[in-house]
């Protein structure tokens, strides 16, 4: 059953930015397109109008969806983006949108921001998207679990690499290296906000039934340790300073395989018309206990390095959710 009125013709709203993370310009493009010229030369994230200007003018837009309202703490940064996104309103409040939209994307990275973000839009009946990490913390998680599982409010989360092609043959699919033994990944910047993007690249491929986290590191240097029900052992280093990239390895009994992943493009794409199909469907891409998982993930390889490098039980005082 659709969430909205019209599923040809959607009005999209987008809240933004944090520092460090420039979707409002690129999410707002795949919907829009944009001035290329603004882009190109103004942008204040150089690698966007990089993978932006390979892509095939006529070919690069979600079709039947477009960005319509925009707002940022910054009204400069809102207007810039609507200027090199094409986005006709700017507003000054978020709740401005309400009325004037059909969903909203909140394209913002930390965690801990989001359900002050997201509430007025989840009060007022609006789809949500909301940028990957949904949350940093076990108050907030519980807050989510009540607004999707007991109220049944339309909110979907994600990181785009759950979308990097390089990745999709291995989803759940890795007969070929035999029983699955070790994964590693490294991420660059913090484990709040980025670690995510490594767990999110690692969890399609070896499924839930997480059991233990570990942070062996600090802030700027988090290696974690993690143990699955598969008898796998994994390991995201997320490392303040190194290159970003999705550069995983999969490692088996009969073989092991590396993967790089490239094509931001590709992965934004699809993550963003995996919400449109929500929002025509009804139906989630995926069962919100993997990001109830992931969400645990993400707050216990805090707890841990914050609590003398302890060992968290994942399911530990966290409220499993099962069945979800």
């Amino acid at each position: 059953m659709t969430l909205i009125k019209n599923p040809d013709a959607i009005r999209l709203g987008i809240i933004g930015m944090t520092e460090g993370n420039g979707h409002p310009y690129s999410w707002s493009a795949i919907f829009n397109g944009y001035d290329r010229k603004a882009m190109s030369e103004e942008c204040p994230f150089a690698g966007i109008p990089v993978y932006l200007n390979k892509e095939n003018p006529n070919s690069m837009q979600i079709t039947g969806a477009n960005v319509t309202h925009i707002y940022c703490d910054n009204l400069n940064d809102a207007e810039h983006v609507a200027k090199c996104s094409l986005i006709p309103q700017v507003v000054k409040t978020p709740e401005a949108m309400i009325g004037e939209v059909d969903a909203v994307i909140i394209a913002t990275d930390i965690g801990s921001e989001h359900v002050k973000r997201v509430r007025p839009f989840v009060e007022s009946g609006l789809p949500v998207f909301i940028d990957k990490p949904l949350c940093d913390n076990r108050a907030d998680l519980q807050i989510f679990r009540k607004w999707i599982i007991e109220e049944g409010r339309a909110i979907m989360s994600s990181s785009c690499m759950r979308y990097a092609k390089e990745f999709l043959p291995y989803h759940q699919r890795t007969e070929e290296l035999g029983e699955l033994r070790f994964v590693s990944m490294p991420m660059a910047k913090k484990w709040e906000t980025y670690g995510i993007h490594a767990l999110e690249a690692i969890y399609p491929i070896v499924g839930p039934g997480f059991k233990t986290i570990q942070n062996l590191g600090d802030a700027e240097r988090n290696i974690v340790h993690m143990t699955h029900r598969r008898g796998i052992d994994i390991i995201i280093a997320c490392v303040k300073d190194i290159q970003y990239g999705g550069a995983l390895r999969l490692s088996g009994t009969a073989g092991n395989v590396n993967i790089s992943s490239s094509d931001s493009f590709y992965a934004f794409k699809s993550q963003l018309q995996a919400f449109v199909n929500f929002l025509r469907s009804g139906q989630y891409p995926f069962p919100f206990s993997e990001t109830d998982e992931l969400m645990r993930l993400v707050i216990g390889g805090i707890e841990s390095r914050d609590n003398d490098h302890k060992v968290i039980e994942i399911g530990e005082g966290m409220g499993e959710v099962r069945g979800a």
